[in-house]
């Protein structure tokens, strides 16, 4: 497994583990590195997953917008708590992160919900980051 596709997944991991305790990612984030500096099992954070849930952290108002708005008939907190962290994660990496190519960061994140979450999660993330795509340059300027 290539090196930022484990630094996605990890990403992910903690961004759900925050949604889930209703914890603010930042310490959640904190937790795992201090659990990976005092468990020799555990595998260091490293400097892309930091990067992505440091990133999702200073975005997250506009990206819990942005979803809100353009998955269609769906209420963020009534999503799969997967899909929506893969959303976060799918969205910061799209709209914020200049060196993935967009289709990168969009099949990435559709392999993340093909492991983690529904049958029909895959095709929702595709949908909804594909349209996020679409309208990233309206959505940059207004950022």
């Amino acid at each position: 497994m290539a090196a930022r596709t484990k630094a996605r997944k990890r990403a992910f991991q903690i961004l759900f583990e925050a949604d889930q305790r209703g914890a603010d990612v930042q310490s959640v984030l904190a937790d795992w590195m201090r659990h990976a500096r005092t468990d020799p099992r555990q595998p260091p954070v490293n400097e892309y997953t930091l990067e992505l849930v440091e990133g999702y952290a200073d975005h997250v108002t506009r990206i819990d917008e942005l979803i809100s708005t353009y998955a269609v008939d769906w209420d963020l907190d009534r999503m799969p708590a997967a899909d929506r962290s893969i959303l976060r994660l799918g969205a910061y990496e799209l709209l914020w992160v200049d060196d993935t190519p967009d289709a990168v960061a969009i099949d990435e994140a559709v392999q993340l919900a093909k492991e983690f979450s529904t049958d029909d999660s895959p095709a929702f993330v595709n949908g909804l980051l594909g349209r996020l795509k679409e309208l990233k340059p309206s959505l940059r300027r207004e950022a």
